[in-house]
């Protein structure tokens, strides 16, 4: 059963590279003219459309040839877009429906939600010169880290590194780092229970929780 349970992965995923050939034709072309990032945006939009199974299987077909990483156990599901090839994807993580990823390394078994958005850290519009418009303004662009075994909840913006094994609640909005083994929720998030004692964490802040 193992055995044919494998060959028949391999059929799928061999399958899945075929029909995203032409895709991938079609991105490095656009590649020569926009530049990676735009091409991989555009590319990741339409490719969100496919449903079901073979959606997920195209989609990680395609984006193991164009971002830094996507591991073939990876899930990415419906309406979920890249603009960011630096991105990395690990082994055995989940994206759900509807998610936007820039510049984020998301590492094994990371649970993410529906509609969550990782943009490229939190400075990507410069704000500071009152004399031009924003759009006109240099920004920063940053890698995200999301760690191992984490689960990011639906609705959350992720513009700060989050630790191993941490849990982000629905709709929080995370401006600043959030350490391992932790509940964090709020606008801006904070956390809210540890998962561990804090005295069993390495650099955890030792007053506990942050308090209104």
């Amino acid at each position: 059963m193992t055995t044919l349970r494998t060959g028949v992965k391999f059929l799928l995923r061999l399958g899945a590279n075929i029909l995203a050939f032409p895709l991938l034709l079609n991105y490095w072309l656009k590649a020569l003219f926009v530049g990676k990032d735009r091409a991989l945006e555009g590319s990741t939009q339409a490719l969100a459309l496919w449903p079901g199974l073979i959606g997920q299987y195209v989609r990680r077909a395609f984006l193991a040839w164009t971002l830094d990483e996507c591991d073939p156990s990876a899930t990415i599901c419906f309406g979920t877009i890249f603009s960011k090839c630096e991105c990395r994807i690990g082994p055995k993580v989940y994206i759900g429906p509807y998610c936007s990823l820039g510049s984020a390394h998301i590492e094994q078994d990371v649970l993410i939600a529906t509609a969550v958005q990782i943009p490229s850290g939190g400075r990507m519009h410069g704000i500071d010169d009152l004399t031009r418009p924003i759009r006109e303004q240099p920004g920063v662009w940053s890698i995200v880290k999301i760690g191992a075994g984490s689960w990011i909840g639906s609705n959350a913006v992720v513009m700060a590194d989050v630790g191993q094994n941490t849990v982000i609640a629905a709709g929080a909005v995370v401006t600043k780092p959030i350490p391992d083994w932790v509940i964090a929720g709020g606008v801006p998030a904070r956390i809210i229970k540890y998962r561990k004692s804090p005295e069993t964490q390495t650099g955890q802040n030792e007053q506990g929780p942050e308090k209104e």
